[in-house]
């Protein structure tokens, strides 16, 4: 049972998320919502105007946090700083970049951080839609774009909207969990929208080892995705053992500099962290409800 206290925190995020929309229409198709139902909210009506499910599904959209958790700021890291640019040159100029690197640096949460804050940017979490019908109607829902009819047809109306739209970018996080049939569709996708639409392309060490692998064993299509997505990878840390480790507690240190409660020994929240940005979150979060 969804509470009040949840649809407010969700009422918040749908008003904070409507600055990235050109309409309240293109809003409500990408909430999944009717815009009677969509006004109706705007108003602050909550009495029976959603089934806990769609409450549920808008939240999970929005990336609301339905159980009570710590506040928790962004910090300016240089992972945050550097893929804040990178997505921001691709938006402005239709570029296509692709970034390979560790896990647990706060990829992520910048993606999702700029998507919330620049209009015409949508992230999709390829981990959720593997396969190529699944991708597309993603990306289409996530831009207002209508998925209830033909495949074809969907696929034809996102590539004209991201065609008319003005400087829409696509953030592809975990895109090594891709099937062959998807990444065939992003080469088609990007084809379609060469020059007006800008594509960020994420993963781990194992999106680059895929790609990789499939350029070598000349597996169709993978050399031009590779070729359009700039023919190389972009990484933020460090190659070097010793000033990989350096710039991971570093980073930990800004986060934690800037959450942590005041008077605690942020050095022994790093220590305890190694670098990893979730352990500082789940160190902090013990001291906050703890305290």
């Amino acid at each position: 049972m969804i509470s009040e206290t949840q649809k407010q925190r969700i009422l918040e995020a749908i008003a904070a998320n409507r600055k990235n929309y050109p309409s309240d229409a293109k809003h409500a198709s990408a909430l999944g919502i009717s815009p009677s139902v969509y006004n109706g909210l705007k108003k602050g009506q909550t009495e029976k105007a959603l089934s806990d499910a769609n409450w549920v599904n808008i939240a999970r959209r929005l990336d609301v946090n339905l159980r009570e958790s710590i506040k928790w700021k962004g910090a300016q890291t240089e992972t945050f700083k550097y893929i804040s640019l990178q997505m921001e040159a691709c938006q402005e100029r239709s570029l296509s970049v692709i970034l390979c690197d560790l896990p647990n640096i706060g990829k992520t949460y910048t993606a999702r951080w700029y998507v919330h804050e620049h209009r015409n940017a949508v992230y999709v979490d390829c981990s959720q839609v593997k396969t190529k019908r699944a991708l597309v109607k993603k990306i289409a829902k996530e831009f207002g774009v209508g998925t209830s009819g033909k495949y074809q047809d969907t696929y034809e109306d996102l590539v004209y909207y991201l065609r008319s739209m003005e400087r829409p970018l696509v953030v592809l996080d975990e895109a090594g969990d891709l099937q062959y049939e998807a990444f065939l569709e992003l080469k088609a996708l990007w084809n379609a929208t060469e020059m007006c639409c800008g594509w960020y392309m994420m993963g781990a060490d194992g999106l680059r080892a895929k790609i990789d692998r499939m350029v070598e064993c000349q597996k169709v299509g993978y050399a031009e995705i590779f070729s359009r997505y700039g023919g190389k990878y972009s990484k933020v840390t460090p190659d070097q053992a010793d000033e990989r480790k350096a710039f991971l507690l570093e980073q930990a240190r800004v986060v934690a500099t800037v959450n942590a409660p005041k008077g605690m020994d942020i050095g022994q929240i790093v220590r305890k962290s190694s670098g990893g940005l979730r352990r500082v979150y789940t160190e902090i979060e013990k001291i906050k409800k703890g305290a």
